[in-house]
């Protein structure tokens, strides 16, 4: 059975533990819009406070740009 990129990538997150304490949002934007919104993301929850970071990305065929931003739910 050959597997598709997304099967890979669903299996895998199905592996990551729930209780780690991250919250996570996925998005799919072309290119510049995906840097505008990694670029507001990191912005307003800062790596110091928040230890966010973009995860995982990957360039889809038509040029989309698919990526998981991570952060701490809250700042202490």
């Amino acid at each position: 059975m050959a597997l598709r990129p997304r099967d890979l990538a669903s299996r895998m997150a199905g592996r990551r533990k729930p209780g780690d304490g991250y919250l996570r949002e996925t998005f799919t934007l072309p290119r510049e819009q995906a840097r505008t919104r990694a670029r507001d993301f990191l912005n307003r929850y800062p790596k110091a406070a928040y230890m966010s970071a973009v995860e995982s990305w990957r360039e889809l065929p038509g040029g989309d740009i698919e990526f998981t931003m991570r952060r701490l739910a809250s700042a202490d």
